[in-house]
Parts: structure tokens; sequence; C-alpha cells
């Protein structure tokens, strides 16, 4: 008996056009998202575009909104491959309706919308909570660190830097002293475009110059945060100004030869990752609401310490959404007596690593962090710190895992935070759109 198929005919054309809104099936992401951006102000978008006249046509605001926030909760980051998708996916065909800007307009429109890309994440929070999907009972505290859109071979230490310099001003010496030599010095070498290696060798000079002036400068910030100054002469100093304890190893102002800049991405610093090895990265700090580990504050920095976040996080937090939360819980990474003297709301904050007995407390000397302590004993305490990895540690493995992003696409410390920001925005949306359905 001869097999029977469905109809195969890929030359038919269709008869009638297909409605963009049916390609897709009902609940997909990308209709949430349609809708969610919708239900969004986006005045902010449309001001820069007004008063450009019939001639000046530039793609519509809220259609460059959906494909990029549709593009970055599916995991897809390059403007490259947004344009590449804009022609290949249905999703994204449907979201920009007939329209296909070019990788460099989507680029173009993600670098100038920093503020107004910021500012949504902070409508997506509060639309979230009208949802009834943010309930600010209880709310984790994390950071985790992301690799910076900067090459690990195109950063020095400073060290290294002294060495170039003195190599380099030697090289551009030899130069100048070969380009004034005779002319049959100059018929010897016709390869040589003297003018073109001076240049090039000024230009990494006056580079290599500038990042060891941005360290020096880092350094002195930090003595002077110490208690330092620069007439200590290595020397700690009490209250009434007498030397007392070990000197210091360098001079006021003087980096530890170790300590290194990157070219490519000055903001970013060189940091630990999991798994052992060192990246240039940013520190990213999340706050989740405990109710459906939606991202109720974002943050980021270029400080590998935890600890000078807590605070910042909570008040973050309320003005988000206008309000604290009733308990906010960390790791001990965010432990500091400062803290937990300061904090406007309950804290549960563990005092050493998981699995391992802390120091015991000079109560004296830190009342605050004694207090902590105790409070860590309860059973209270106990049942409330027991959450904070359920809640805090999914959206970075959603984040980095699940969508994919694991470096930035951007440089610079304003614009990694807000690159941030679009990120969780992204995978707020993901979570409202599974929740809601």
């Amino acid at each position: 008996m001869v097999a029977s198929y469905r109809s195969y005919e890929p030359e038919q054309v269709m008869l009638l056009p297909a409605a963009p809104q049916d390609w897709l099936p009902a609940g997909h992401l990308a209709y949430f998202i349609h809708d969610a951006i919708d239900a969004l102000d986006l005045k902010a978008f449309y001001a820069r575009y007004e008063g450009g006249g019939s001639r000046n046509q530039p793609f519509h605001p809220a259609m460059m909104v959906k494909v990029l926030v549709y593009a970055y909760a599916s995991g897809v980051f390059s403007s490259r491959k947004i344009e590449r998708r804009l022609h290949e996916d249905l999703a994204f065909r449907m979201l920009a309706a007939g329209n296909f800007p070019r990788h460099r307009t989507i680029c173009d429109f993600r670098a100038f919308h920093l503020k107004e890309l910021s500012d949504l994440f902070v409508q997506v929070v509060r639309l979230a909570r009208e949802m009834g999907l943010v309930k600010l009972g209880t709310v984790a505290i994390d950071g985790t660190k992301i690799k910076a859109n900067a090459s690990r071979h195109k950063a020095m230490s400073y060290e290294r830097m002294q060495q170039a310099e003195i190599e380099l001003k030697t090289q551009i010496d030899a130069l100048l002293s070969t380009a004034r030599a005779t002319d049959e010095a100059e018929a010897n070498e016709p390869e040589l475009d003297l003018p073109a290696e001076i240049e090039r060798r000024e230009a990494r000079l006056a580079a290599i110059r500038q990042a060891r002036e941005r360290l020096e400068q880092r350094q002195r910030q930090a003595d002077l945060e110490r208690g330092r100054s620069d007439d200590d002469d290595r020397r700690p100093r009490g209250p009434d100004g007498t030397s007392r304890g070990r000197s210091y190893k360098r001079e006021f102002g003087v980096p530890e030869d170790k300590a290194q800049e990157n070219f490519t991405d000055p903001d970013s610093r060189i940091m630990k990752r999991a798994g052992g090895g060192f990246d240039p990265a940013y520190n990213a700090q999340t706050a989740v609401d405990e109710a459906a580990h939606i991202i109720v504050a974002a943050e980021l920095g270029n400080t590998a310490a935890d600890a000078n976040w807590l605070l910042p996080m909570v008040e973050a937090v309320q003005a988000n959404l206008g309000e604290l939360p009733q308990l906010a819980v960390a790791d001990t990474g965010y432990r500091s007596e400062e803290n937990f003297k300061n904090t406007p709301i309950p804290l549960v904050v563990a005092l050493g690593r998981e699995g391992k007995e802390h120091a015991e407390v000079n109560s004296r000397q830190y009342p605050h962090t004694a207090a902590m302590a105790a409070r860590l004993k309860t059973d209270e305490g106990q049942q409330a710190y027991s959450k904070r990895k359920w809640i805090a540690e999914p959206p970075n493995g959603w984040i980095k895992n699940v969508m994919g992003f694991r470096q930035f696409s951007m440089r610079g410390l304003h614009r990694v935070r807000a690159e941030f920001k679009l990120v969780c925005m992204a995978l707020n949306l993901r979570r409202m759109a599974v929740l809601a359905g």
C-alpha cells in the first residue's frame, strides 16, 4: 500500500497574507513583552526625537525597545546577532513588524538611551508588584562577578608600567637620534618610517602614563581612607600624632607592583572568578524578593568587596518601590558593624562561611555584631537565613546559565550599570510571563 503524506508544496505561495500575530503559539514570551512594553511609559524615549521633522524618520522607539528587551530575554546580546535574528526569527519579526534596523542602529539606540533603559527597570519592578508578584517580605541581597568587555592581555601591572615607560623613552630617544642623522644614514634604512614609529611609541607611552596615574590616584584615595597622609614617612600615627605600629610597606600613593590597569575598559577591575583565576570584571548586586524571585533592585560597581553594598541596596529597594522590605538576608560578605548599626530594617547576615564556626565576637567593641551572632543562634534567625540561598542565588544562575549573559557588551562603569539593569529587567519579564501564564 502506498504511503499517504500531508501536503508539502514548498514552492506554493500564500494566497492570503498571514497575520504576524498568528506566527507564534499562544503564551509566547514575545507576546508578553510586546504587551508589557506597551503598558510602560516611554515618553523619555520619544523626547529625543521631538522636532525631527518628516525627513528625519528614525525607527519607532517602542519597536526598538521591544526588540532589544526580547533579545536580552532570549539570550541575544550582540547587535549583529540581533540584526540577523530580525530576518531569521519569527518572534523578532513579529515584534519588529516589518522593520529591519541595522546592527549599528541597534547599537546606537542602546547607547543613546542608557538612562531611559535603566528607568524602565524600575517601571517593570512596579508592574510586577501590581501583578502581585512582589510582596516585600523577605529580600535577599547577593553579588556576582560578571566579566567586563576587556581582554586580560590588554592589562599591565604597575611594576611593568614603570619598566615599559623607561623602555619606550629609550626607544623614542634612539629614534629621534636616528631621525637627526645624516641623509646617508637614513638611506641605509629605507623601510623605516621614523615619524610613524615615533608617533606610535609616543602614543603607547602616553597611554601607559595615563594608566599609571589612574592607579596612583586610586591608591592615594585608598590611603586617605585608611587615615594615611602624604607626609607620614610610612609610619602609622595615632590621634595624638605620635608614630605607632609597624611601618607601611609602600610610600603614600604608591600602588603594589602587582596592581593592574586595563587599557580597553579602565573602569573594570581584576576580580577573582568562580573556579579559580582572575578576570577584568564588575561586581553586580541584586536584591531579590522572596515571593516570585523578582529582582527589585539592581546595582553595580567596580570594587570586589560586597560589604559596602548592603545599605545602598536596601535604599535602592525603597527608592524603586517607595517602601522598605520587612527583612533582608545576606551572606558573610556583607558583615560589617556599620551595616548592623545603621540599617533601617531587620537584618540576618551570616558572620562566617556556611558550615564553619565564626570567631568569638567582642561584644564591647562590636555590640551590633554580637547582637547579630545572638540572633543567628535563635530558631527565627536560622529559619530566616536558611532561605537566603534559595532566594538570592537562582536569579544569578538564570542570568548566567539560562540567558547566557556572562560578559558585558558595553564598556565604562555607567554604561555597564545600565546594561546590567537591562539584563535584570529582561529576566524579570521572563519570570512575569511564566507566572502570569
